[in-house]
């Protein structure tokens, strides 16, 4: 089953994606958690055009992805997993939430360094919370993450098949929990037990720095829980609080050439995990 999950990848992430985008698409339209503040068609043009700069950014920068790298893992006995006999259930399971737990610190990182907060301002710089936004990052930043990516996959030692399958559900879940869906309360409440709700991102990306400064998870929830850094609810409600980064609120400058040259060009307004 592994080696053919492997050889269908492309297919299989491809499919995902589109399935998933389609669906939250709709979901959207037809229940919106909040009234857009800006253009989506602006907003939509900008974000679509970065994503597509995305794969090339990675492709040129590194000859596999993270599958290949746990392939490759495996028949050189790289990683903590590869050198321990566990069942295969155990280690599939045990390297999918080491690798969430990885990115959840990454995801602090880029927060807390000032040149990685530069990079990072361009997905935070987004007016508005939609499925486009969790995909809206910088090219340098995806070069970076996939290098970061890349060497967690060699240090854990995960089996292809639970890095490919923490693949799937880490794009999956990037654009439901930046999603512009209403979901009644009681299934956050159930949901956000397990995983990144809307509700709960959309703390993440408040102009306000302590609700900022919380809710980093992109998948699990257990981290932010574990260490201190979740937050339940917005100051001002999910209708009445501002989305964005205080001092980048130009509409104007939403376009694809600005969200390239960003980090370079705009202040980057302090780094938010030190200030208070």
């Amino acid at each position: 089953m592994e080696e053919g999950a492997m050889e269908n990848e492309t297919a299989l992430r491809l499919g995902s994606f589109l399935c998933v985008f389609s669906i939250i698409g709709v979901g959207e339209v037809l229940v919106p958690r909040r009234t857009p503040t800006t253009s989506k068609a602006r907003r939509w043009s900008s974000n679509l055009g970065i994503v597509a700069l995305n794969p090339i950014s990675v492709r040129l920068a590194f000859p596999l992805l993270p599958t290949g790298m746990a392939v490759l893992a495996q028949e050189r006995h790289w990683g903590i997993l590869n050198s321990l006999d566990f069942p295969y259930w155990l280690a599939a399971a045990i390297g999918f939430m080491a690798m969430d737990f990885f990115i959840y610190l990454q995801h602090i990182l880029f927060h807390a360094v000032p040149l990685l907060w530069r990079l990072h301002m361009v997905h935070h710089a987004d007016l508005d919370l939609d499925v486009t936004t969790g995909l809206r990052f910088h090219p340098i930043e995806i070069v970076l993450s996939m290098g970061i990516k890349l060497m967690a996959v060699a240090l854990i030692g995960a089996p292809a098949l639970a890095i490919l399958a923490f693949e799937v559900a880490l794009n999956a879940t990037a654009m439901f929990n930046h999603s512009n869906i209403r979901l009644p309360l009681w299934i956050d409440k159930v949901l956000r037990l397990f995983v990144v709700t809307p509700d709960m991102h959309r703390v993440h990306h408040s102009v306000i720095i302590r609700e900022t400064n919380s809710n980093f998870g992109f998948n699990l929830t257990w981290w932010d829980r574990l260490f201190g850094t979740y937050k339940d609810q917005p100051a001002h409600g999910h209708e009445g609080m501002t989305i964005g980064v205080a001092h980048l609120r130009n509409q104007e400058r939403l376009t694809l050439l600005w969200l390239l040259v960003l980090p370079f060009l705009a202040d980057p307004g302090g780094v938010p995990v030190n200030r208070h």
